[in-house]
């Protein structure tokens, strides 16, 4: 597959999802001028052409964060953010991640997603949510927690000795978030 037929079948669809974000036409047109630049030059590194959809969301996604970054524009995050564009044949830890996540209380899911998801700085998302930097802090801690915790309580799996969390995704039918 080649950059003009990805254009033709996504193009339409990845404008939309910009223009979502960014609310200006023509933001969205450089945005998403930008956005198959990256594709052109990395299209070739893609190694399973089934995925190429979830492939260009995240090019997107990020390239959006990049643009709201260099304007310090704050990002607002909608339930959107938390919808994964397509489902997989396999059953994966980033499966249960992101049930994990939806889960998770907003105090915790917001600021955690917007530190180790979007990228943001700790200062910046105190900022945003109008919390004190201590608070921010604290809720991605326990967010972190939670999210470990949810794989012993998904999976099975176990913190050992050294603090690092161990196991095996379990099939899809027998994991306690996915099913």
């Amino acid at each position: 597959m080649n950059t003009q037929e990805v254009w033709k079948l996504h193009a339409e669809a990845i404008k939309y999802f910009i223009l979502s974000k960014v609310k200006d036409a023509v933001i969205a047109d450089d945005l998403l001028q930008e956005t198959f630049i990256k594709v052109h030059t990395k299209l070739h590194t893609l190694k399973d052409e089934d995925k190429i959809k979830s492939w260009l969301f995240s090019i997107a996604r990020y390239t959006v964060l990049d643009y709201f970054r260099s304007k310090e524009i704050v990002y607002e995050t909608t339930d959107e953010d938390f919808i994964f564009e397509e489902q997989k044949l396999e059953h994966t830890e980033a499966d249960c991640l992101h049930g994990i996540i939806k889960s998770l209380p907003k105090k915790y899911r917001e600021p955690l997603f917007l530190s180790d998801i979007k990228g943001m700085k700790q200062a910046q998302i105190a900022k945003q949510l109008q919390l004190a930097l201590p608070t921010v802090k604290s809720q991605i801690q326990r967010g972190r927690k939670m999210i470990a915790q949810g794989f012993v309580d998904c999976c099975d799996f176990v913190i050992n000795d050294e603090g690092f969390l161990v196991g095996e995704i379990k099939d899809k039918a027998d994991c306690k978030m996915c099913h």
